[in-house]
């Protein structure tokens, strides 16, 4: 665990109230800078003087980020809106319950007070050696502490381990990407809006980012199209606790039936990777299936193939295999059991 010490490290604060300047500051000072929004994750580094940036932009002040808003086609959401606002919101709830739902089971109801949507997706990985300042390969070292014989690794990947095997904590994440939700990002170059699955980024990729924010980028909102607006949606979350807990797994699905038929689908899971992955291949096989049981188990099965165990977790096979079937599948009243 990390070693909590009682001063932060100094640190030059900034509270912008305007996206031009907050981007001005973070384009002046770089690698230097340490985005506040809802500061969950930020003040844990800070506390714990893992991070030391010379400067903090703190976002709280910027109204433009705020809010949630109707368009033509669908709904934008400003990213330093709250975890409480999206999980009540008429429109989400009425349009698109599978964001509400993830919205709703992150940690407890004083942090989604507090927590943004923004934090909530762009959030750094929970693996404890890397929070506690070990030289692992993700902070610049050469080994991966919890992929060792003595490791501790019950919370770690089943999927696309490349040297690091820390997990994408994210709740909203996965329903986002089942949304077709696009993530709008101020760059040093101007706009950039960005398909969900790809604001995540893995260790083949980048393995010192969980996503593609870069030095003087910042995400200002995201939108969901009307694309899956009403559609057949399931959220399961898998957590030690039923409040403040980071997911085990979690799953999300959007789907639209013709009868009992799947005529078009989205599935992506959080908690077995370095980034929530969408399930393509399980999509295209339960296409045109019927949506019952035995769909739902065939999809599991495909879900979980090339999945490897670690030391401590491989109940994370089963339990993404189970949790894929029911998505697909639906849930029978004893089916609650992993």
């Amino acid at each position: 665990m990390a070693v909590i010490r009682d001063v932060m490290a100094a640190f030059r604060l900034y509270q912008p109230s305007s996206i031009a300047d907050a981007q001005q500051l973070l384009q002046e000072n770089q690698n230097d800078a340490l985005v506040l929004a809802g500061g969950l994750d930020s003040m844990d580094w800070l506390k714990d003087r893992i991070k030391k940036p010379k400067v903090v932009v703190d976002l709280g002040g910027i109204a433009e980020l705020r809010g949630i808003r109707e368009t033509r086609d669908g709904v934008e959401i400003g990213a330093m809106t709250t975890l409480t606002e999206v999980a009540l919101h008429s429109l989400i709830r009425r349009k698109y319950d599978l964001l509400a739902q993830a919205a709703h089971v992150v940690a407890s109801p004083q942090i989604r007070n507090q927590g943004t949507i923004g934090g909530n997706v762009s959030q750094d990985t929970r693996c404890w050696y890397y929070r506690a300042g070990w030289p692992c390969y993700r902070a610049g070292g050469n080994i991966c502490y919890a992929d060792t014989p003595v490791g501790r690794n019950r919370e770690h990947a089943i999927l696309h381990a490349e040297r690091c095997v820390a997990v994408n904590p994210s709740d909203t994440a996965p329903a986002l990407i089942a949304l077709e939700a696009k993530f709008i990002v101020m760059t040093p170059k101007g706009q950039q809006v960005i398909e969900a699955e790809d604001y995540f980024v893995g260790p083949d990729l980048d393995i010192t980012r969980m996503n593609m924010l870069r030095p003087g980028y910042l995400l200002t909102a995201i939108r969901i199209p009307s694309t899956w607006a009403e559609a057949d949606f399931y959220f399961e979350k898998i957590r030690d606790r039923n409040v403040w807990d980071f997911p085990l797994m979690n799953v999300a699905s959007a789907m639209k039936l013709s009868g009992n038929t799947i005529q078009h689908i989205r599935i992506a899971v959080n908690g077995v990777a370095a980034r929530p992955l969408r399930l393509k291949r399980v999509e295209e096989a339960v296409r045109g299936q019927p949506r019952n049981v035995l769909t739902g188990e065939a999809a599991g099965k495909l879900a979980v193939q090339g999945a490897v165990a670690l030391q401590f977790n491989a109940y994370k096979i089963p339990l993404m295999r189970n949790l894929v079937k029911r998505s697909i599948g639906g849930v029978p009243e004893a089916a609650w059991a992993c």
